[in-house]
């Protein structure tokens, strides 16, 4: 009845528990979700004052396709101010989200058979994308003790003639890990002779805690050639429901590709979005994005000194975003077991492991108040004291 590509994608993980938390929560069950990936702050001022201001002067029809020109100047300025890199307007394009950009990515690039390197954990869209576009994705497996980061050697032993791309993601969704320059910088030299495409995942970059982050194409000339930088407002500007995205590569015909591909499909996005990321991109909300990290970074220092102190759990100390992966492997191996059975008796929602990749962990995100937080972290406790006795 219905085609093959679609029956072959899976539907998000993240989502389905975040869905099934609210319809417990809709039968009147107290729910407690630190499932989805939202920031609870509200998004700053000035940009919603932009917003504002656009729709009242009637800025409410089609733009161009891949973003009205001041906007693609604004992101221009903000990758040559943030991160050091020089692209012009037509290597840049706005879509529907980070996950839009994506989708133009693999369907543009990937033929059948293709295989994208994808490090485990990864964020659940990446494999089901590939697979859509019948390609085959290619996991890289890592562990606490590479920090939840592929090395050089992993990444070389993983290549083959068929590979046509890698993923990278940093920080990490769901781990939190940030590669540095230096690691950054040793994944290259593998790269170097190959005509491997890179997609680096941004979207948390101005989240980091420890460290500095480092931009993949700014590596040096042949990672700019070959990387397509993907990021966009939705986390550091708490803008998730404005559907922002972007993308740039030094490849023109690339983006004028993707361009005639999202003309068929959505066109350009909302044109009050637009008007009101470019104060945000050239750093008139940036106050806002500090409160915001050291806010996080409290938030972070706290869960995880609380869920190492859980016998029988431990976790990771992530660099970035608003993630800590959880490893429950002690006391139950089966990630969706003990998510499902965490939120039919205690009411918390939580991510199993298994959505990125990896059996017996889960991702809680404490993107949200502390207290509520807190509440979450008691109802564990008693969950797995429950298992343990």
């Amino acid at each position: 009845m219905f085609s093959k590509r679609i029956e072959k994608l899976s539907p998000s993980l993240t989502i389905a528990i975040s869905q099934k938390a609210r319809d417990l929560k809709a039968s009147g069950r107290d729910v407690l979700a630190f499932s989805a990936g939202e920031p609870d702050f509200d998004t700053p001022e000035i940009i919603k004052e932009e917003a504002i201001k656009a729709i009242n002067e009637g800025f409410t029809k089609y733009t161009a396709v891949a973003g009205i020109p001041e906007l693609l100047e604004a992101i221009k300025i903000k990758l040559k101010r943030d991160n050091g890199l020089d692209y012009s307007t037509d290597e840049i394009i706005v879509s529907n989200g980070a996950k839009q950009s994506l989708y133009n990515i693999m369907a543009c690039l990937i033929e059948k058979d293709d295989e994208v390197i994808i490090p485990a954990p990864y964020w659940v869209t990446y494999p089901e994308l590939v697979k859509y576009h019948d390609g085959v994705p290619v996991s890289i497996h890592t562990t606490e003790e590479t920090n939840f980061k592929i090395t050089p050697e992993m990444l070389k032993n993983t290549i083959t003639p068929k590979t046509k791309m890698l993923i990278l993601t940093s920080p990490s969704n769901p781990t939190g890990a940030v590669y540095s320059k230096e690691e950054l910088s040793a994944l290259a030299e593998v790269l170097k002779d190959t005509d491997i495409w890179v997609v680096s995942d941004e979207m948390y970059e101005k989240l980091i805690y420890e460290g500095e982050f480092c931009a993949t194409a700014s590596i040096n000339e042949d990672m700019l050639q070959r990387t397509i930088t993907v990021n966009g407002l939705s986390k550091s500007h708490a803008m998730t429901g404005w559907r922002f995205g972007y993308l740039a590569t030094k490849n023109k015909d690339l983006v004028k590709a993707m361009t005639k591909l999202q003309s068929q499909m959505t066109s350009n996005i909302n044109s009050i979005t637009q008007k009101a990321a470019i104060p945000a991109l050239l750093g008139k909300a940036d106050n806002d994005v500090e409160m915001m990290r050291k806010e996080f970074k409290k938030r972070r220092d706290f869960v995880y000194e609380q869920f190492n102190k859980i016998p029988g759990l431990s976790a990771a100390k992530p660099q970035g975003a608003f993630y800590i992966y959880v490893n429950h492997k002690e006391i139950m191996e089966e990630s969706m077991a003990f998510a499902l059975t965490l939120l039919e008796e205690k009411g918390v929602a939580v991510v199993p492991g298994i959505g990125f990749g990896s059996e017996g962990y889960f991702r809680f995100s404490f993107a949200t108040d502390i207290d509520t937080i807190k509440a979450g972290i008691e109802r564990i406790t008693e969950f797995v004291k429950g298992l343990n006795d």
